[in-house]
């Protein structure tokens, strides 16, 4: 019979690569994901002994961790203000690396709820109803936030920009 220690010890492991990549794309920057994540699992281990007997935790973790992003980056807008990026006259080049910066800073430039929503719904590849779960909102909710993320993208980022991602 394994201890608690173990079971989280073996839950991170098996599941901390996804839930990192997770608190990246949420918060935009590699080490602030870092922080997050760490701060996420720190609550989870808290509470693992509830966590870990009942269904699935990674949920859980996920909603604490789009907590977590969005509570920092309400922190850091009243702190200071946020520049914003201004969009290139021409999109940038449709090379992979290139795309995915350009997406990135994208990203940052909403708020933070819609890039959770976006997070979730497709890099994350949740519907609509788990995306809805793991944000504790309802499915309009994120549906109306899906749709009004991926409006600012276009605005910003030009609409075949926005487009080559589906692709």
């Amino acid at each position: 019979m394994t201890s608690g220690v173990d079971e989280f010890a073996e839950f991170v492991a098996a599941r901390g690569t996804s839930l990192l990549r997770t608190a990246h794309l949420t918060c935009g920057s590699p080490g602030e994901a870092e922080d997050v994540l760490q701060s996420a699992l720190e609550r989870a281990y808290r509470h693992w002994d509830r966590l870990g007997r009942g269904d699935d935790p990674e949920p859980y973790i996920r909603r604490i961790i789009v907590n977590l992003a969005i509570s920092r980056a309400r922190r850091r807008a009243i702190m200071r203000l946020i520049p914003t990026h201004t969009p290139p006259e021409r999109p940038a080049a449709r090379e992979d690396v290139e795309l995915r910066h350009v997406l990135m800073d994208g990203l940052r430039a909403l708020a933070p709820r819609q890039r959770a929503v976006l997070v979730l719904r497709f890099w994350e590849d949740m519907t609509e109803a788990q995306a809805a779960k793991t944000l504790g909102c309802s499915v309009g909710t994120v549906k109306s936030q899906t749709s009004k993320a991926l409006a600012r993208l276009r605005t910003l980022l030009g609409e075949d920009v926005v487009h080559s991602v589906g692709s």
